[in-house]
């Protein structure tokens, strides 16, 4: 125990405890006649009201790795760091419009993921099995980094060995999450999610009365930040001329892609009904308001002189939470991000699952699997999803996982077309999304490749995979502006898709037969089209495309 604070350890295995308890119970909270079922088990019986649905999709997005990673950015890089802030913002009247369409489609028509509705309405296996490997390459190294937010905090807590005893909490951590994860499904992550956010903003509002009164106030606070980067000609807390357009077409590829995570659409289709959602995309901005106050602690640590261990900038908020604060408070702290990571990798490993199962186990490994069979697949992956997460931190150098996450959303972006754009408009060609997903992942990975990792002196420190922001002047343009990867390959995938839909049309290939009505999309609980859940184990055949299927 040398080194360790055991104050601090002493709040956080309490309050992990109180969690687990939670995982566990929440098998009976509004317990089905059994978990068996994708739709109880993978989205929780898809009943969550407002109240629980809004705790469930903030608990989902802002992650523990948002808690670390954010602050570490500004700290380290100023304004820039901020972008998280604004794409909050911007998202959810972006995503107003899609996701209550999302939620009847899938509702009517029984899916469970994004590639399910991708089958249907483009009548394409291929682009189906496209999009659901999409959501699960992205989202690993997400669930990857959720450990990374806890390593921070084991280390500011003393545990710094080195190998598997350094690392033995972590694993503890994650072991007891795939247990009860397993046991009660995305109900666990539901319920906790309300003692993760209770104690992030407790933290938080602790954090900017005492932090700034114990800094001398916010003056002091921006003043600090505006003379480290104003340092060497730097342009201070302000955004260059030249970091500008990257910074908003960053901020803009972001929100355009959180919604697309398969962790984000299982959220939504969790809710009970479209006003739930309605009614959330209203009051979710509340957390971009926490998430502000999160990314100026930052600047709060450059005020305050703190350090990061090691050199390792995501330490540097529990770093400044050991110097501000008395042992049992940031015991308190160290939980709040400690269990901020739980819930999301819970939900994300769940996505994931839901993924493999319904889109290449049952699609093409054994088509007439039962919803049990499905059910304990899905429980199974969930377990090998988050072991090899755990994996990655402890054989992979974790800098390799945020460079991971960075490419996860260029990628990400690729399924816009087919997902957000398909819930509009079937004029897209089922070859033409195809021709569009492969042109602008290739053109993604392949400027993300191009793209060098700089030292603080502007050297480089690594040739490839540095980063997300794209020198646009490799394309010739004789500009000193960035843009976003992911933005920049969007735009080519959806060249590619609307010219081959113009070709395939012309060449009078067959489109396939649209498996959803117009009315699907509009559809409330009290429709009469509206199918009880779960399913029976064995389904009534669907009716003709174009038509409702029939209800069970």
């Amino acid at each position: 125990m040398d080194g360790i604070n055991v104050v601090e350890l002493v709040v956080v295995l309490t309050l992990f405890l109180i969690v687990t308890v939670m995982g566990f119970a929440a098998a009976r909270w509004r317990r089905a006649e059994s978990l068996m079922h994708l739709d109880e088990w993978g989205l929780g019986g898809r009943s969550f009201g407002s109240w629980i649905t809004w705790f469930l999709l903030g608990g989902d997005l802002y992650t523990a790795y948002t808690f670390v990673a954010v602050p570490a950015l500004m700290f380290g890089a100023g304004a820039v760091g901020f972008f998280a802030v604004p794409y909050t913002v911007v998202i959810y009247p972006l995503v107003f419009l899609v996701v209550i369409r999302l939620w009847s489609v899938s509702h009517v028509r029984g899916f469970v993921t994004p590639a399910d509705f991708v089958r249907s309405r483009f009548d394409s296996p291929t682009m189906a099995l496209l999009v659901a490997i999409t959501g699960i390459v992205a989202t690993m190294p997400y669930i990857a980094l959720q450990l990374v937010g806890i390593s921070a905090v084991l280390k500011s807590m003393g545990f710094s060995g080195e190998g598997l005893s350094g690392e033995l909490p972590l694993i503890i951590a994650f072991l007891v999450l795939a247990l009860y994860t397993y046991n009660s499904g995305l109900r666990a992550p539901a319920l906790i999610a309300f003692v993760k956010d209770t104690l992030i903003y407790l933290t938080i509002i602790v954090a900017i009365i005492v932090i700034p009164a114990k800094l001398g106030g916010w003056a002091e606070i921006f003043n600090a930040a505006e003379e480290k980067f104003s340092a060497g000609g730097g342009a201070g807390v302000t955004l260059p001329v030249t970091g500008q357009l990257g910074y908003a077409t960053l901020a803009l590829g972001s929100a355009l892609a959180l919604f697309l995570y398969p962790h984000s659409i299982t959220g939504v289709l969790a809710a009970s009904n479209r006003d739930v959602l309605k009614r959330n995309m209203s009051a979710l901005p509340v957390y971009s308001l926490a998430l502000a106050f999160i990314a100026l602690l930052g600047y709060m640590a450059i005020a305050a002189g703190t350090t990061p261990i090691g050199g390792d900038s995501n330490t540097i908020v529990p770093e400044l939470f050991q110097e501000m604060f008395p042992s049992w408070f940031a015991g308190i702290a160290f939980a709040a991000i400690a269990i901020g990571a739980l819930v999301p990798a819970a939900i994300m490993s769940i996505a994931a699952a839901n993924l493999f199962t319904r889109n290449i186990y049952k699609e093409y490994l054994k088509k007439d699997a039962t919803p049990h069979q499905e059910a304990q697949v899905a429980k199974v992956v969930s377990l090998v999803v988050k072991f090899g997460a755990v994996a990655a931190i402890l054989f992979i150098d974790p800098q390799f996982s945020i460079d991971l996450q960075l490419i996860g959303g260029v990628i990400i972006l690729q399924t816009l077309p087919a997902v957000a754009l398909g819930l509009y408009t079937r004029w897209f060609h089922r070859g033409g999304l195809i021709a569009g997903w492969v042109a602008g992942m290739v053109a993604g990975l392949v400027m993300l490749y191009n793209i060098p990792r700089l030292g603080p002196g502007g050297e480089v420190v690594r040739e490839h995979f540095g980063g997300s922001s794209f020198a646009l002047a490799k394309l010739g343009l004789d500009v000193e502006s960035s843009v976003y990867t992911g933005f920049l390959a969007l735009l080519v995938n959806l060249l590619v898709a609307v010219l081959f839909t113009v070709l395939f049309r012309a060449m009078k290939m067959d489109e396939g037969v649209d498996g959803t009505a117009d009315s699907d999309y509009t559809a409330e609980r009290e429709d009469p089209t509206f199918r009880e859940l779960p399913d029976p184990l064995e389904s009534a055949p669907p009716g003709p495309p174009g038509e409702p299927s029939a209800r069970r």
